[in-house]
C-alpha cells in the first residue's frame, strides 16, 4: 500500500468513475483499477462496487475514504511545508475569501508581504460565504480563509482576529445621523439591509435580533457590505453593517455610521486546515493581516477568555461615524 494508492482511490471516490481518473492522471484505466486493487488485497476486502455506469465505494471504502481523506490531507500540507523549508522565501499563499475582504482587511498587509517577499505569489479565490469558504478549503489546496467566526466545522480551525461592533448607516440628512447610537426600535422600523440569508453573519445577526425581539419592518438581502452601502445611499433602506477596519480611515461618502450597541459584535478571523501544519509564509501573512486589524478601528480580539466582556462592551467603541 503506497499513499499513490491512497490518493488514487480517494480520486475514484470522489469522481465515480476509473475513466475519468485515468483522464485527470494521464494514464491508463487499468493503471488505476492496479492502485484501487492493491489496496483491495491488502486489505482483503471489496473496496469498490462496480456499475455500468461506474463506480462506488463500499461500506468499507466508505470507511477508507473517510480516514484517507483526512490523512493525505495532513501528509500533503505537511510535504508542502517542507519544500517550501527547503525553497527558502520561494512559493505560493493561497487565499480564499469574501469579494471585498482584500479591500478593508488586507491591502496594508498585502503590500507589506510582497515587499518583504518578493518572490512569493500571493494568489486570492473568491467564496460568497464563510461556508463556501470551509468548503473550498477542505476540498482545494489552499492554506488559509478569511471568515466570519461561526460555530465549530469539522476538520477546520477557526482563529479570532478582531470582534467588529455592529453599526446602522444611514443618509447624512437622516434623523438618525445626530444621534449618538441607534435603539431597537430604530432597528424595528427600519427597512434594514442585511447580509445574505445563507451567510455565517446573516445568521447571527438574525439570532441577535430574535433574541432581543426586534422583527425589523422589511429587508433587502445583499451580497457584499459595500453594495449594502451604496443601497442606503440610494434610499432603498438602512444597511446594518459591522464597522470594518478601513471606514474610520476613510468613511462612506454622504452617509453615516450609527452604532448599534445593543447587537453582539461580530467576530471574523482566519480558519486553516491545520495551524501546525501552516507553510512559514502562510503563517507570516495570517499574522501580517491580524497585525494591522489590531491597530485598525476595529481593535484586537482579547485572550479567549475575555471575550465575554469583549462582546459586551466592544459597540462602545464604535464611535458615530459620518461624513
Amino acid at each position: 500500500m503506497t499513499l499513490d494508492d491512497l490518493r488514487v482511490f480517494i480520486a475514484v471516490c470522489r469522481a465515480g468513475s476509473l475513466s475519468a481518473v485515468a483522464r485527470e492522471l494521464s494514464c491508463t484505466q487499468s493503471a488505476v483499477s492496479q492502485h484501487v486493487k492493491r489496496l483491495e488485497k491488502e486489505l482483503a476486502v471489496s473496496l469498490l462496487e462496480r456499475h455500468a455506469r461506474g463506480v462506488v465505494p463500499t461500506s468499507a471504502g466508505r470507511i477508507l475514504q473517510a480516514a484517507a481523506s483526512d490523512g493525505i490531507g495532513g501528509i500533503d500540507l505537511a510535504l508542502r511545508r517542507l519544500r517550501d523549508l527547503v525553497r527558502g522565501e520561494s512559493g505560493a499563499v493561497r487565499v480564499t475569501t469574501g469579494a471585498t475582504t482584500v479591500r478593508h482587511f488586507m491591502a496594508a498587509a498585502v503590500v507589506g508581504f510582497r515587499q518583504r517577499f518578493p518572490q512569493v505569489t500571493l494568489e486570492f479565490q473568491t467564496a460568497s460565504s464563510s461556508r463556501a469558504c470551509f468548503d473550498a478549503l477542505a476540498a482545494d489546496d489552499l492554506d488559509l480563509a478569511w471568515v466570519t467566526i461561526g460555530a465549530p466545522v469539522r476538520g477546520i480551525e477557526q482563529r479570532p482576529v478582531a470582534d467588529l461592533p455592529w453599526v446602522l448607516a444611514v443618509p447624512a440628512g437622516d434623523p438618525l445621523a445626530a444621534e449618538p447610537r441607534a435603539e431597537l426600535a430604530d432597528l424595528a422600523a427600519a427597512r434594514l439591509i442585511r447580509p445574505p440569508q445563507a451567510s455565517t453573519s446573516r445568521t447571527q445577526l438574525d439570532e441577535a435580533l430574535a433574541d432581543l425581539d426586534v422583527g425589523p419592518a422589511g429587508h433587502t438581502s445583499v451580497a457584499d457590505w459595500d453594495t449594502a452601502l451604496l443601497l442606503t445611499e440610494l434610499g432603498v433602506g438602512q444597511a446594518v453593517v459591522p464597522a470594518l477596519p478601513g471606514w474610520r480611515a476613510q468613511n462612506p461618502p454622504g452617509l453615516c455610521l450609527v452604532p448599534v450597541p445593543d447587537l453582539p459584535p461580530l467576530s471574523v478571523g482566519w480558519a486553516v486546515r491545520r495551524w501546525d501544519a501552516l507553510s512559514p509564509l502562510a503563517r507570516a501573512f495570517a499574522d501580517m493581516v491580524a497585525a494591522d486589524c489590531g491597530r485598525g478601528a476595529a481593535g484586537p480580539v482579547p485572550a479567549q477568555g475575555a471575550r465575554g466582556a469583549a462582546r459586551r462592551h466592544g459597540a462602545s467603541r464604535a464611535a458615530r461615524i459620518c461624513k
